[in-house]
């Protein structure tokens, strides 16, 4: 039994299921269009937010160090999936990755954990947009009703009308084609980039050497927790992180980390990449090159406009502007982080349907949802289902306790990825790579302990919940996929060819 939970599927077969008529996907996407799509998932309400709010309770001014150690964690797992991408182009990331290192137990476990991860990621960051949104609404005097708007604070009925129909017109456009989808994420992103850039380039004139000091804070020690709440590392060996000092960088790097989730999305649409061996590493890498880039400038011009100890919380971007007799600045960043979380949201939907299209077509998953539509060339039926099934979730749960299950699934992923790099250079030396990880097994071991690291330091609660999820898929799997596998068919029928021909006739 144990052979047939961790057979492989060869990379060869993987790529040729990607030319049958009914199950391939349109290759329309470019090195541009990739990059784009990583920046725009990875830029959301993070960079107006998270910077001050990290500056404040964990690393002082030192916080740009932080992103620059969160970035070099990423960098450690980008590097895996670029190869991987090149290798292996085929939908699926890090699910279509581990079947063709580790085997099929191991990669519908991946699978599983990316479908929970993307489909919470969307509903959220609808939910956020909804909420930017209903704010702009009213500022201008247009109110909704409180049925509409979401369960926050509902004391009956309560829908979130906006983050719903985001997702649902999200899910259109899907639908109709990646290159449309890549075509309005790059005039969003633009938009973006250009509000992100404008704060840096405005906040700069306003910054005072003095608040710079000191760049690294005295250290503070943190008391233990012993609830659900309290990290995993706290409940299994009683340590608890230290806030400012020189630790309280690293403690300040694994909160900043969870605003560069989304780059390995880009492995996702290497099906759909023109030229996925030369423009999948250049899509992962320079998303994240260029996202760590605009996080370090943001961080240090918040902590130099204000210093860090007077920074707000909620947004505190916005209210170092205020601070500087530029309150009009607080709408064009509320503005950007609207505009904003629309692509973030709506590559994550493409991420979770690329990734459930890639388990129907193995037949992990009802085969039914593998066909591709005869006109557009896209998964569209997995794209409505979990669109759908998407917009019912943000518009009727309140998520955020939930949010954080993201964030365990991501860096499991990324555990995963690294270990399959290194699996897969010993028993598949002669695989065609165009891009290599340097430095194997050194880097994909240091980003399995990075992101180890990053998963210990999650409350002990969102593991609970992430284990619950796993027990479920396990139950899905024995139940379902197993014996609907593509593969477990395929070598049962070489089985019975075999034993046939050995018959006497």
């Amino acid at each position: 039994m144990s052979s047939t939970l961790f057979r492989t599927k060869r990379v060869e077969q993987s790529i040729l299921d990607t030319e049958e008529p009914e199950h391939a996907l349109k290759k329309s996407l470019s090195a541009l269009d990739l990059t784009v799509f990583g920046v725009g998932v990875i830029i959301g309400t993070g960079i107006f937010v998270l910077t001050g709010t990290v500056a404040k309770n964990n690393a002082g001014p030192a916080v740009a160090l932080a992103f620059v150690a969160a970035g070099v964690a990423c960098a450690l797992a980008a590097l895996c999936y670029a190869e991987f991408a090149s290798a292996v182009p085929v939908a699926g990331s890090a699910y279509t990755f581990s079947y063709a290192s580790l085997g099929e137990l191991p990669a519908w476990i991946i699978g599983w954990d990316l479908v929970l991860e993307f489909a919470l990621g969307t509903a959220v960051v609808a939910v956020g947009w909804s909420g930017y949104i209903a704010s702009l609404l009213d500022n201008a005097g247009w109110h909704l009703p409180a049925a509409l708007s979401g369960r926050e604070g509902a004391s009956g009925f309560g829908f979130d009308i906006l983050a719903a129909a985001l997702v649902l017109l999200l899910t259109v456009i899907l639908v109709i084609g990646t290159k449309l989808s890549a075509r309005l994420t790059s005039i969003v992103v633009a938009i973006k980039v250009t509000v992100v850039l404008t704060v840096i380039i405005a906040g700069s004139f306003f910054i005072h050497g003095e608040n710079y000091d000191p760049f690294i804070p005295k250290a503070q020690a943190v008391e233990a927790g012993n609830n659900l709440q309290a990290p995993l590392i706290q409940l299994m060996f009683g340590w608890a992180p230290s806030d400012f000092g020189v630790m309280g960088i690293f403690t300040a790097a694994s909160v900043v980390f969870f605003a560069f989730i989304g780059f390995d999305v880009v492995a996702t649409a290497a099906e759909e990449t023109k030229n996925p061996q030369r423009d999948m590493p250049r899509g992962i890498l320079g998303s994240l090159i260029i996202c760590t880039v605009l996080y370090v400038a943001v961080s240090i011009v918040v902590t130099g406009m204000e210093h860090y100890s007077k920074l707000s919380v909620s947004a505190p971007l916005a209210d170092a502007f205020k601070h500087t007799g530029h309150p009009w600045f607080a709408g064009f960043i509320s503005f950007g982080a609207a505009v904003g979380l629309t692509t973030v949201c709506m590559i994550l939907l493409l991420g979770q349907t690329r990734v459930f299209f890639a388990m129907s077509r193995d037949g992990l998953l009802p085969r039914f949802f593998s066909h591709v539509h005869p006109r557009f060339r896209t998964p569209h039926r997995p794209t409505i289902l979990l669109g759908v099934l998407i917009a019912i979730l943000a518009g009727f749960t309140s998520l955020s306790e939930l949010a954080e299950l993201v964030n365990i699934g991501t860096l499991f992923a990324f555990v995963v990825v690294a270990i399959g790099v290194i699996i897969l250079r010993r028993t598949r030396p002669d695989l065609p790579r165009a891009f290599r990880t340097p430095w194997v097994p050194v880097v994909p071991i240091l980003s399995v302990c990075a992101s180890l690291w990053l998963m210990l330091n999650l409350p002990a609660e969102t593991w609970l919940r992430f284990g619950i999820w796993m027990v479920v898929g396990f139950f899905v799997y024995f139940f379902y996929g197993r014996s609907h596998s593509r593969l477990g068919r395929h070598e049962e029928t070489t089985a019975d060819e075999v034993r046939g021909g050995g018959e006497p006739a």
